[in-house]
């Protein structure tokens, strides 16, 4: 059966603030640990007034310092924003802190808008390296080999897996180059998630890490006792992203009754494409989205994401899809 996992942005809901975000992370995480989910990644985003987790390592120990046993980690690190030896100390710091527990997921987006881009990197052309990026923070994590002259300590020798993520094929075809699990944004860039799987699949090279292609995909849940609550619940992240496309990033709104019913056509299309892969229902409709889901894409793992304002709304809704999720097993 397709393994579960969280991805989570520690969102800041209007009228609270980044500690009451990340207390949140961290009980989320918790509960998420109980119902035997997989992982549990954080997301890095610059200058967003609605996201937490800006400092992902520093989020990272946070929930795994709270934590025992679930894998913890980036989803991901805009590699690109970095020195690539900067981020093999801090993930191989994370490692050494909680061996056997930390992901480092690697993307080539700037998490923000270019202007905050230009803040982060000084350099835009880093972007243009990503590859070379990527090759030289695996060899980090590498044993130190001799007379080598710059290591990373802590971190070499330090088992920390790297994922590529990606939301178009160029993503796709680094991670199936270098033999390493693909992880798609499908939660909010869907529109190349078929052909990307195909390019990544057919194209895939077994490497030490990985010897057979392994698909993670984005997906939005919103689960609640009935349908009608999921879809209100579902309003907070609409407004969110409608709010986004149109340049006023700001905090998680709370959830409006009809709020899809009365936008205009343009947000409408844009809403349907942007968060066409997500299931909000029911119990009953949850089982039926996520099946369809994962028979249509063939996933290995869900990564499964909620920006529920109420934070025991979002809880609640990790809990039924996990009993869901436990149902179908049984039946598989």
């Amino acid at each position: 059966m397709t393994a579960l996992s969280v991805l989570d942005l520690s969102p800041i809901t209007q009228g609270s603030n980044a500690s009451q975000s990340l207390a949140n992370s961290l009980d989320l995480a918790r509960h998420a640990e109980r119902l035997g989910y997989t992982r549990y990644w954080l997301a890095e985003h610059h200058n967003m007034p609605g996201i937490a987790s800006a400092a992902t390592s520093v989020a990272i120990a946070h929930v795994a310092g709270g934590t025992r046993t679930i894998r913890v980690g980036a989803g991901g690190i805009m590699l690109p924003n970095h020195a690539p030896l900067v981020i093999a100390e801090q993930f191989g710091t994370l490692a050494a802190l909680f061996p056997g527990r930390i992901d480092l997921g690697l993307g080539r987006a700037p998490g923000t808008d270019m202007l905050t881009a230009r803040a982060l990197r000084r350099n835009l052309e880093s972007a243009d390296n990503f590859p070379q990026d990527v090759v030289e923070l695996m060899g980090y994590f590498q044993p130190a080999e001799e007379g080598q002259r710059i290591r990373a300590v802590p971190g070499e020798g330090q088992d920390v897996p790297v994922w590529i993520l990606g939301s178009s094929l160029y993503g796709a075809q680094l991670a199936a180059l270098l033999g390493l699990p693909y992880a798609f944004a499908s939660h909010f860039a869907p529109a190349e998630l078929d052909h990307a799987l195909e390019v990544y699949r057919t194209r895939f090279q077994p490497s030490a890490q990985l010897d057979k292609p392994y698909v993670m995909l984005g997906l939005n849940v919103f689960a609640a006792p009935t349908d009608a609550e999921a879809k209100l619940l579902f309003s907070s992240l609409q407004q969110a992203f409608v709010n986004l496309r149109s340049g006023r990033p700001g905090q998680l709104p709370p959830p409006v009754e009809h709020y899809d019913r009365d936008l205009d056509p343009a947000a409408k299309t844009m809403l349907a494409q942007a968060l066409s892969c997500a299931v909000v229902g029911s119990p009953e409709t949850v089982r039926q989205g996520i099946d369809a889901f994962i028979s249509r894409t063939g996933a290995d793992e869900l990564m499964v994401t909620a920006q529920c304002f109420d934070h025991a709304a979002r809880v609640r809704s990790f809990e039924i899809l996990a009993d869901v999720h436990k149902s179908m097993s049984k039946a598989a």
